[in-house]
């Protein structure tokens, strides 16, 4: 739903009478996850979560725990009493969302048939896709495969994807991407320090010893790694890193279609999108986002033999389907990306495998389920005018910036007043009907992936880009900001403790999923956000001082995260992290003039000895409560764009004036950051 542009400060005092009744509310905070052997200006994360950690030990299938995780945990035994619900029922109607949902989690879940009987599907799965002998192998095959292939969700040397166009936003447009790595990012293959070198050694052994699982010689599965790390090395020296691809503008490089093929002449593009059934003259104009390597691609497959590039598409259909045949294969598959990758000892059990296929193929039928049984309305209209004082306070917090110029002000206003909110679910849902689902768990999961592709194509392909498009499914833990439709969206999944709580007080919720909306309405005007107009185009509307004075700022929080060591000799990544830093504080910064403008009238009381002021950054530190493992740590710092959850906390609030002021932090205390040396941008 599309918001009201302006709405005035009159408004807000009586918001949270109206969210709450005359209901007395509780503060939110356990002080059971309080651990007071920390002192608060020494260490506000474990003062704050040290109890939660010592509650919450890692056990053997995890290699996080956090509070998303604990709601994850509780949101998946929802779930799962849904599918058994609905599979106990008699006489599905065939073709029913009911009988899709029965019959995918049935397969997933019946051992038996997957351990006894799983060769069958899968020999037709590498037939189908056009394995054949290296002497019958040409140039021809590999056009007409590898698209095949990647329909069904087989990794392919590229990726391609239909989205909308960064510069006319309310257009979709065919995006060719760089691809083509089984571990990910390309740091896995050109970094040289002690701990990357062995997960290659181990990736190494992966592949060998699934070939060997899958009916191949010793000899053959050795000669079939060498080609995959041959060829997944190169494509990763040319590709960019996971920097890198956070520069919109670097990585928009348009052109008509006839462009694309004289500029990457080595692809056979028509062979290509015909297998995508997609007829000549129906892609007109595409993206290249990354052409160093796309033209690698070209140059392997013109320096690689046809034999040497089947191997790499029959490993990565391989590694595909590990986790959809028998337990062998998954356990050779967990002792790589479980075990080595992120230090867990145990895999999940087949349940909760079973209940994540169901989500991830048929999400948002399983979504309209769900909220149906678990989210109330209350709770969406209690969401909806919390954003709505977030968005007045994000607007009074750029009123106030002395670095933003007067017209720079004016058009972030208009974006603000812009955005495309969406709360628990979707106001239509996704049309699965064209899905067959059947009782062979590889056969339903490639099912799934090519009806994914399908449907992307359908609706996607010259056509307009839908608003009304969720990115993310209802029973969801997280939420998100989409820049190309100026859009936030908050699922009904994250609505819940330790998030949002029906029952707390105004100090907790702001703290907790006040941060939350505050954060993804930050990333609308953080270093990439920042970048797109009000209606979604990527697009320069700052003045160049403006430009200057940001960039000076938000390189005060790059540095800072650069310094903070993570592990022995390993430090943060500044740069990757940037935009959720920026969001980070932007959140916190928002969300409390939010919460001080909605109690203003009506101060709340101190409960169990701490003020409101300190419950606020209390639930703040708890949403990022976690247990985490050394090799966890080592992968994400390499991939992921957010900070890690102890950081989230101390990497942020000193930062925060409002921090200092609630607990008393002086230059005694360890956590201390000097005035002058604090990031300053909201």
């Amino acid at each position: 739903m599309k918001r009201n542009s302006i709405i005035t400060f009159a408004l807000l005092a009586a918001m949270t009478s109206a969210c709450t009744g005359n209901r007395e509310l509780n503060s939110g905070i356990s002080l059971a996850n309080l651990d007071s052997t920390y002192q608060v200006g020494t260490d506000f994360y474990m003062f704050a979560t040290g109890g939660w950690q010592k509650a919450n030990p890692l056990t053997a299938e995890y290699s996080r725990f956090g509070s998303f995780d604990v709601l994850r945990e509780n949101n998946i035994k929802q779930l799962q009493g849904i599918i058994d619900s609905v599979s106990a029922q008699k006489d599905l109607q065939p073709g029913s969302i009911e009988q899709k949902i029965a019959d995918l989690y049935n397969s997933a879940m019946d051992s038996v048939e997957l351990n006894e009987h799983w060769w069958g599907a899968f020999e037709e799965f590498l037939l189908c896709d056009g394995y054949q002998n290296s002497a019958e192998i040409t140039q021809n095959w590999l056009s007409e495969v590898w698209p095949r292939m990647q329909r069904q969700g087989v990794r392919g040397m590229f990726s391609m994807w239909i989205g909308a166009d960064e510069k006319d936003s309310k257009n979709n447009i065919v995006s060719i991407m760089q691809g083509g790595l089984s571990l990910g990012q390309k740091d896995y293959y050109v970094e040289n320090d002690e701990a990357t070198l062995k997960i290659r050694e181990a990736y190494r052994k992966c592949i060998v010893d699934m070939c060997v699982h899958d009916g191949f010689s010793e000899k053959d599965a050795q000669r079939i790694m060498q080609d995959v790390m041959r060829i997944e090395t190169r494509i990763a020296v040319a590709s960019k890193s996971m920097t890198e691809l956070r520069d919109p503008e670097a990585n928009y490089n348009k052109m008509s279609y006839d462009e694309l093929k004289t500029q990457f002449a080595g692809i056979d593009w028509d062979g290509y999108f015909a297998n995508f059934d997609i007829k000549k003259g129906e892609v007109k104009n595409v993206i290249v986002g990354q052409p160093d390597a796309i033209h690698e691609v070209e140059k392997i497959l013109k320096e690689e033999t046809p034999e040497a590039i089947q191997n790499l598409y029959l490993w990565h259909a391989m590694d595909l389907a590990a986790s959809y045949i028998d337990d062998k294969a998954r356990a050779i598959e967990f002792a790589f990306s479980g075990v080595v990758l992120s230090g867990k000892t145990e895999d999940h059990p087949r349940w909760k495998r079973a209940v994540e296929s169901v989500e991830d193929g048929l999400g948002e039928a399983l979504g309209q389920l769900y909220v149906a049984k678990y989210f109330p309305p209350a709770a969406k209209e209690r969401m909806e005018k919390l954003i709505r004082n977030l968005q007045i306070a994000l607007g009074e917090r750029i009123d106030v910036q002395d670095w933003m110029s007067d017209e720079t002000k004016k058009v972030a206003r208009e974006k603000l007043d812009a955005f495309y909110v969406k709360v628990g679910y979707p106001d239509k849902w996704k049309d699965y009907s064209d899905l067959e689902i059947g009782s062979c768990y590889l056969r339903n999961m490639l099912a799934i992936n090519e009806w994914a592709i399908k449907d992307m194509i359908k609706t996607k392909l010259n056509k307009p880009v839908d608003r009304d498009e969720w990115y993310m499914t209802p029973q969801t833990v997280n939420a998100y900001y989409n820049p190309t439709t100026n859009e936030i969206c908050f699922p009904a999944g994250i609505l819940q403790p330790p998030f949002f709580d029906m029952n707390a007080d105004d100090a907790f919720n702001y703290g907790a999923i006040g941060v939350v909306i505050g954060h993804e309405m930050t990333h609308g005007f953080d270093d990439q956000g920042s970048k797109y107009d009000k209606d979604g185009n990527l697009k320069t509307w700052w003045s160049e001082e403006d430009t200057k004075r940001f960039e000076e700022r938000i390189g005060v929080m790059r540095e800072y995260h650069n310094k903070i060591e993570v592990l022995p000799g390993l430090n943060a990544n500044g740069s990757l992290t940037l935009g959720e830093n920026m969001a980070d504080h932007g959140g916190l910064m928002v969300s409390f003039q939010a919460f001080r403008n909605a109690t203003a009238q009506a101060p709340l009381k101190e409960i169990d000895g701490f003020s409101p002021e300190q419950r606020f950054f209390l639930a703040y530190a708890n949403v990022w409560a976690q247990n985490i493992r050394d090799e966890e740590i080592r992968k994400r710092v390499k991939s992921d764009p957010h900070q890690l959850g102890m950081w989230r906390v101390n990497g942020q609030l000193p930062h925060i004036d409002a921090w200092y002021d609630a607990f008393g932090i002086t230059e005694k205390d360890p956590m201390f950051v000097p005035k002058a040396e604090r990031v300053t941008i909201w």
